[in-house]
């Protein structure tokens, strides 16, 4: 009946052959003369999903967490994971072989320089590094008497016998009635920062920032529409856009070169070489350009400018037509939603379920839309103990039924040519505990007191990270993760550089998606989180002295009514989420066929204290 399209569920490599990658490994760098060498979870532009040909770190490891780092010295070997993949980390490596240590607190220099000694040499590809993570690299061998070395080759590579082939899918135009702003409007906003920035021309680094300038899209990696690219602008003259031609149709090719000459990829490093020759000032984003290239610009004779991609800030403010999209996008993906929560209430009790079959029913309902291009990350469907893994990925051997007494937890997402969604939702199976619902609750108040936050222009989201987590530390309990990410618009669910968290230090502007998500999770018992999507809107506040911002909700979906105590809700928090369900109602329910919609009604009937 359901099937899932657009991920599996297969167990990573581990064993015999992984222990023989890491031994294989190590001769190499003997061979190379290193005493090390280290391995990040990245491709040449920092992306979040990554192609296959570039998992080097989960092809060594068996680790396939979205961050993270290895370390592999002659006798040692560590993997860097932060809080969201600990428990993940711990049951996919071989414990035998490898570490598990912290990416934030402290940072992996700090083992690399309690592990290194005076002459030895450690190795990195200066193409997967950004060059602030070299430096500190850098910064920690020198301290000890160590050198960090650039290979020119990655080892791994090398001993990699049946690594994939580079991704060619074909390029897709996003049309104005989904992009909102032509390619030429956007290419001169770029024009005037790098005026701003003293710069003779920007690097492009960032594949997302290549396909919202030009307005165009692909499919070279999992669940983001992406073009793997590059793109050079200068102060003055027409930009180059470095792509792999065999991506391109001769419509869209013409659509590009509209505004931009197009080149290969491997015509990138001359046409740097052949600029920084003449002593230009070349702008670089500390955050996706490689190492690689500040010593290429540097090494040629020119300046290179380290410092925030201003393309993150304008792609992030969304247009009138941006928004008007996300917002349909998000009505769309509420009648997916409704479908699979009302078949989760029906079905689940009987035990029958899986965590899988609920993966797959969701992302079914969701094709049935007829819009879905695919899903925004991997479904994370946790269920009992599960739930408690903040970023799980179901697999066949992972895979938990759904019975009475635990809580389900569906984190999911969808990409429409339109908008990009991502909601999470914990369900009730049976009746829950009173420790459930006291967690829950908790949860529940900090996302109402997100949602319904006014701030002043220039609040940044460390401002508002507390909020979402007062409720919780009043209980002695927190959650390791951020409050929320920014979202783009058919792009990256998550997208900076906003974000509302402890270190979410950019203001938040009118036009910003951001999500709303704090969560709990009890360690082999079970996971909450709810999640909306919020855009940020002007605030209407008669007498106000200041230029002040709210949120206004987009997704639209029912919070679980047996999962709340509501006496411990405030009168106000009572009327938020009684306005919410009655939105839902009204928005959604109509669209719904009769059994569905009768679910809805009863889902989201108002409740009192």
């Amino acid at each position: 009946m359901f099937e899932a399209h657009f991920q599996t569920f297969e167990e990573p490599e581990a064993g015999v052959a992984l222990t023989a990658r890491l031994a294989a490994l190590r001769e190499e760098l003997t061979r190379r003369k290193l005493t090390g060498f280290v391995v990040p979870r990245a491709d040449q532009q920092q992306n979040e999903y990554v192609a296959p040909s570039e998992e080097r770190l989960a092809w060594l490891t068996g680790f396939t967490g979205s961050a993270g780092l290895a370390v592999v010295l002659a006798q040692e070997a560590a993997l860097f994971v932060d809080g969201r993949y600990t428990i993940q980390a711990a049951k996919q490596i071989d414990a035998r072989a490898w570490a598990v240590e912290s990416l934030i607190d402290p940072p992996p220099e700090s083992w690399v320089s309690a592990h290194l000694k005076s002459g030895d040499r450690l190795g990195f590809d200066p193409w997967l590094h950004t060059f602030a993570a070299a430096e500190r690299l850098s910064a920690a061998c020198a301290k000890v008497g160590a050198e960090l070395v650039a290979v020119e080759s990655n080892p791994i590579d090398a001993i990699w016998q049946d690594r994939p082939q580079p991704p060619v899918a074909p390029i897709a135009i996003h049309g104005l009635q989904y992009a909102g702003v032509a390619e030429a409007e956007k290419v001169a906003q770029i024009k005037a920062e790098i005026e701003k920035l003293g710069a003779d021309a920007l690097v492009l680094s960032d594949s997302h920032a290549v396909a919202w300038t030009f307005n165009i899209r692909g499919a070279d990696v999992a669940h983001t529409p992406l073009p793997l690219s590059y793109a050079l602008v200068p102060k003055v003259g027409r930009p180059t856009v470095f792509i792999d031609q065999r991506k391109l149709s001769n419509l869209t090719r013409d659509h590009i070169e509209q505004s931009a000459d197009v080149r290969e990829p491997d015509a990138l490093t001359p046409t740097l070489m052949a600029l920084a020759s003449s002593g230009a000032a070349i702008a670089l984003d500390n955050a996706t350009a490689a190492d690689a290239l500040s010593r290429l610009i540097a090494g040629g004779g020119g300046k290179p400018l380290r410092g925030s991609d201003p393309i993150a800030l304008l792609k992030a403010v969304k247009n009138a037509t941006e928004i008007k999209g996300t917002q349909t996008a998000h009505r769309r993906d509420a009648i997916a939603l409704a479908r699979f929560l009302a078949y989760i209430d029906r079905e689940a009790a009987s035990g029958k379920l899986t965590e899988i079959d609920a993966v797959e029913a969701l992302e079914t309902f969701r094709r049935d839309t007829g819009a879905l291009k695919d899903v925004s990350f991997p479904t994370i469907s946790g269920t009992g103990p599960n739930g408690a893994i903040v970023h799980y990925r179901v697999t066949r051997k992972s895979n938990r039924r759904i019975v009475p007494g635990d809580l389900l937890l569906i984190d999911s997402g969808a990409q429409y040519e339109d908008g990009t969604t991502d909601v999470t939702r914990t369900m009730a199976i049976g009746e829950p505990t009173e420790e459930m619902r006291d967690r829950f609750t908790r949860v529940l108040r900090g996302h109402i007191a997100i949602a319904r936050a006014v701030f002043p222009d220039g609040t940044t989201g460390a401002q508002l990270d507390t909020l979402a987590r007062q409720y919780l530390w009043a209980a002695g309990v927190d959650f390791e993760h951020g409050t929320g990410h920014g979202v783009g618009s058919y792009l990256s669910v998550h997208e900076g550089p906003a974000r509302i968290s402890k270190l979410g230090t950019t203001p938040l502007k009118r036009g910003m998606i951001l999500s709303n998500e704090p969560g709990y999770y009890k360690t082999d018992g079970f996971g909450i989180r709810i999640e909306n999507l919020e855009l940020v809107v002007e605030a209407s506040i008669k007498g106000a002295e200041k230029s002040m911002n709210a949120f206004e909700t987009l997704t639209l979906a029912p919070i679980d009514r047996r999962l709340i105590a509501t006496s411990m809700l405030s009168k106000e928090e009572l009327a938020w989420l009684n306005a919410y369900h009655a939105r839902v109602r009204t928005e959604v329910g109509p669209a719904l066929d009769e059994a569905t919609k009768a679910w809805l009604e009863q889902a989201t009937a108002e409740l009192t204290v």
